[in-house]
């Protein structure tokens, strides 16, 4: 017999941790090969692990809303079919097979996560442990003291939510439903916000910080609305921040005449979606250009580890996708130069689509190396973005404007109406100097120039 560890996968290059949503298999369930095991979700997307074995769940780590490290083992699937003797945790590592886990990680699950047959925090972050609910005879997940300590609610308050999951214990969507629908304001706070919280609190007379939040936006005064960020606007906002701080921006631009794309498009979109089931966007297009580009400079598509700079093998372009939120999510194009302009539509139409739909799989959002963003689908005629780390570039594009615009002929220079469409480019002045960038976005540029009207679809 083998017992195989099912491990928390990792969900993205800036996600350390994810929360258990629901285990969709037991304890002593038989499961197939890539059979749904249980459903866990980050601040970005809710994901399905599959089994990566076929064989019997012996035991499980965590308990539903815990939130769990990013490579920490979370359960037991014994193979070959036979009955694993009964052990309150690991007895022996040494029949798993070597690829799954390293032995130091194995060694410090089994320290630090043993088995519990009650429903206990198996890990409390940082930012949850100040929450002190030992005298609760409620449980209360990680996930759920995190949330109740960013929205400033005492353990008091915390009692007085009803619950939903299993014993009446309180679930996430018990405690954001309570946060939405308005938690009652306390008779005594203060003007102060509390540490960390990007919302505004009450003025109040005695000096405490209680942030009121009796809706998800909050009138502070006839003319002033205070609304508070989501979770996942929190996460992007310290991810670009961070950006900032990490490395120096500089943005180059440049103006691309893309007036035979535009007519191209024109003639053969019809065409287009009766083939292959597809609309297509411009945006299969500019992908293709910019991969083209990048095997022309391949030091666009690096990063840095200290004083040394990664470059990357593979071209995988991440594509800045607007949610009906309002947020922004990159899935990733992966080895988009090897796709033509079929496979690089379909990809795109894809990703978009299950991007809006929040149905994005992990492995959808990792592994970028270089970023598109298209401004122009906002009217923006061009923009300078902020470099997804730990990308060292990342090429905006602009809205496409009639203009009228001076062409050379045989007969002398005339002016005429074409289509014009600015691109940018921020770079990470650490490793890409102006020459670098500013060349790279002018391939990029002539290669939409030159696009051929004559390809095939």
């Amino acid at each position: 017999m083998a017992k195989v560890e099912l491990i928390m996968p990792k969900m993205g290059e800036s996600i350390m941790e994810a929360t258990i949503l629901k285990w969709v298999k037991n304890v002593g369930d038989i499961v197939e090969l890539d059979e749904t095991i249980l459903e866990i979700a980050t601040d970005k997307v809710d994901s399905e692990i599959p089994s990566p074995v076929a064989g019997k769940i012996i035991e499980v780590y965590f308990e539903e809303d815990a939130v769990v490290e990013v490579g920490k083992a979370i359960a037991i699937i014994a193979t070959e079919g036979e009955e694993p003797s009964a052990s309150p945790a690991i007895a022996e590592k040494a029949e798993t097979p070597k690829e799954e886990v390293p032995t130091a990680a194995k060694e410090s699950v089994r320290e630090e996560v043993p088995f519990v047959p009650e429903p206990t925090p198996a890990i409390v972050s940082s930012s949850s442990a100040s929450l002190d609910t030992s005298q609760s005879n409620r449980f209360y997940s990680p996930l759920v003291k995190n949330i109740a300590k960013q929205e400033n609610i005492s353990v008091a308050e915390l009692e007085t939510i009803q619950g939903s999951g299993a014993k009446g214990r309180v679930t996430k969507r018990d405690i954001l439903n309570y946060i939405t629908s308005g938690k009652p304001a306390a008779s005594n706070g203060s003007a102060k916000v509390a540490e960390n919280i990007p919302a505004v609190a009450n003025p109040t007379s005695n000096g405490s910080s209680i942030i009121t939040t009796t809706s998800a936006s909050t009138t502070a005064s006839g003319n002033t609305e205070i609304v508070e960020m989501d979770r996942m606007r929190k996460l992007i906002a310290e991810h670009m921040v961070m950006s900032k701080h990490t490395s120096p921006h500089v943005t180059s631009f440049v103006e691309a005449d893309v007036t035979n794309i535009v007519n191209w498009r024109n003639s053969i979109k019809a065409d287009f979606q009766k083939n292959h089931g597809e609309k297509i966007t411009f945006t299969p297009i500019f992908m293709e250009a910019v991969a083209r580009a990048i095997r022309d400079f391949p030091m666009i598509n690096v990063s840095v580890d200290g004083s040394n700079i990664i470059v990357k093998k593979d071209i995988n372009i991440g594509m800045a996708t607007a949610l009906p939120s309002g947020n922004l999510i990159v899935p990733v194009i992966k080895s988009a130069d090897q796709l033509n302009l079929v496979g690089l539509t379909k990809k795109v139409n894809d990703l978009a689509g299950r991007a809006r739909a929040n149905k994005l799989k992990p492995d959808d959002i990792q592994g970028g190396t270089f970023t598109l963003t298209n401004v122009g689908t906002f009217g923006n005629v061009m923009g300078t973005p902020i470099i997804n780390q730990p990308q060292v570039a990342i090429m905006a594009v602009g809205a496409i404007k009639k203009k009228p615009a001076v062409l050379e002929t045989e007969h002398g220079d005339v002016i005429a109406i074409r289509h014009m469409m600015f691109l940018s480019l921020s770079y990470d002045h650490r490793v890409v100097d102006g020459f670098l960038g500013g060349s790279f976005l002018r391939r990029v540029a002539d290669y939409l120039e030159g696009f051929d009207t004559q390809q095939g679809i």
